[in-house]
């Protein structure tokens, strides 16, 4: 068995995977970063609305509304912690380092967008494909950045720890401690250790697991399984959030509808085109995620109906064509023109909003080892996340 040593494995390159190697390679740490797929197969890349650039005189506006979306049981000091790093953190990476292109008004201002649960606009968008924009960025950097490693097709297996994988039996009595993972080389068909002084799981979610869901094949929950087995504490796993507007047509495959095209006026009706939000939250079609699909769920288990619609007829269709693309043209493809008609939506499996249980910076109760990303859980997103709090 090929046995590879670094300072700090990277394991999963989704955004979250990728910006900690850039920052790890940064602090001179050789890196390996181990991608199932290619650099740009990760839910990330699906990400459509955008990403929260908070530049208000009060932040505190922000971290009510991401408790409240949270149902009240958000991590105070993880709330606090993205509120007051948040925008300085996105400006320095994605702004000023990568300079990711995301669209300006005709003063060349960012556009702020809006998303359900937002009390106004804050996020940053790249039209309809947000979260490709900012990881095709950041995959480029990564690639080249000498210190950091690539390896696409090798999945990991399992964490080596003392008390599992030492050759000294007394190891078996020591701290929990992480030192590297068993992977498969997909390419090779063999087994390779890697041994690191530093081992981060950016694995992502497993909304893979349901049968209706907007995650890529891979989010199956592997880095949270291989946690779990060596001793990792899990936190809030009940909790995955259903986004309430997903294409549907039966026989074809479901896909995102960016919750953006609510914040820019679409409204949710039922077949019989009344609007029924509306009498279920005060933001109406612009409620909390959480509440958006309940409410949908119910409707359609009271009507009957396969689906409820997003009608967008307050929406002039250049702008629909130049603000949203993607969308347009996947709906096109399934027989749907969403400058004419509304689109059919029903719920699906979104986002892992609980996982591995970490502290603010990261880190475990496994020594050695980290967890970021969806794959990790600091008590952010409560039991349902605020839009565009993920990348």
């Amino acid at each position: 068995m090929q046995t590879i040593q670094t300072d700090c494995l990277v394991i999963g390159a989704g955004l979250a995977g990728s910006a900690y190697a850039l920052h790890a390679a940064r602090a001179g740490l050789r890196v390996e970063l181990l991608s199932l797929a290619g650099p740009l197969e990760a839910n990330s890349d699906w990400a459509q609305g955008g990403i929260i650039y908070d530049t208000s005189p009060d932040p505190q506006a922000l971290a009510r509304d991401i408790i409240t979306a949270s149902d009240g049981v958000a991590n105070p000091a993880a709330v606090e912690q993205l509120v007051q790093e948040g925008p300085a953190a996105v400006k320095e990476l994605l702004l000023d380092d990568l300079g990711v292109g995301f669209d300006r008004d005709a003063a060349g201002r960012l556009d702020l967008g809006r998303e359900g649960g937002h009390g106004q606009r804050r996020i940053i968008h790249a039209k309809d494909a947000t979260g490709h924009a900012i990881l095709e960025a950041v995959a480029r950097r990564v690639d080249t950045t000498p210190a950091i490693t690539r390896r696409n097709g090798c999945v990991a297996i399992d964490l080596l720890t003392l008390s599992h994988n030492s050759e000294d039996p007394r190891d078996r009595y020591e701290p929990l401690t992480c030192f590297g993972c068993y992977a498969l080389d997909t390419t090779t068909g063999e087994t390779v250790a890697f041994v690191a002084k530093k081992t981060i799981l950016a694995t992502g979610g497993l909304g893979r697991i349901f049968l209706h869901t907007t995650n890529q094949p891979g989010s199956v929950g592997h880095g949270v399984a291989m946690a779990y087995r060596v001793g990792a504490r899990m936190i809030d796993l009940e909790y995955v959030q259903f986004h309430p507007t997903v294409f549907f047509k039966r026989g074809a495959q479901l896909f995102l509808i960016t919750e953006a095209l609510r914040g820019e006026g679409a409204v949710l009706v039922d077949a019989r085109g009344q609007r029924f939000m509306d009498a279920a939250h005060p933001r109406g079609s612009l409620a909390p995620r959480d509440i958006v699909a309940r409410t949908i769920k119910q409707h359609l288990t009271a009507t009957g109906d396969p689906c409820v619609y997003l009608e967008l007829s307050a929406l002039k269709p250049e702008f629909i064509r130049e603000r949203f693309p993607g969308i347009h043209e996947r709906c096109l493809a399934n027989g749907v023109d969403i400058t004419r008609e509304p689109i059919p939506v029903v719920p699906a499996a979104h986002f892992s909003c609980g996982g591995v249980r970490t502290d603010l910076e990261g880190r475990t109760n496994v020594r050695h080892l980290n967890a970021v990303g969806e794959t990790a859980c600091t008590g952010l997103h409560g039991a349902n996340r605020l839009a565009s709090t993920s990348l």
